[in-house]
């Protein structure tokens, strides 16, 4: 069972990292692409869920100014070898530089933001 408390400050921790971005937006200017490799084995919830929520954050915070490739290790496990995949799911920000990776299913919208650069670390 739920606690609605907990949802309810996860929901408003969500807003505040959307809301973050209006602060620290300039890494998205008018001519920035981004691309992200999203690296998974097959169809599997964790996959499914971090492709959901990567997508998602995408939407909110880069104004269709990106392009997400998704790469099934379970299909061609040589492809992992370039990005030095030791994890999966992992999101790799391949544009713009410098490369950084995220390890997991990219539900905490707030760390996703900060290790995109999309949002300052909070001190």
């Amino acid at each position: 069972m739920a606690n609605h408390g907990e949802e309810s400050d996860m929901n408003t921790n969500k807003d505040k990292a959307f809301e973050g971005r209006d602060q620290h937006h300039k890494a998205v200017q008018a001519n920035d692409r981004w691309i992200l490799r999203l690296y998974v084995a097959g169809q599997s919830p964790k996959a499914i869920t971090a492709f959901t929520n990567l997508k998602a954050i995408c939407e909110r915070q880069l104004n269709g100014k990106y392009e997400i490739e998704v790469i099934d290790l379970l299909s061609n496990p040589k492809l992992g070898r370039d990005d030095q995949i030791l994890a999966i799911p992992t999101l790799v920000r391949k544009l713009p530089a410098p490369v950084r990776k995220i390890i997991g299913d990219l539900s905490n919208t707030e760390k996703v933001l900060i290790g995109l650069d999309l949002m300052p670390r909070v001190k």
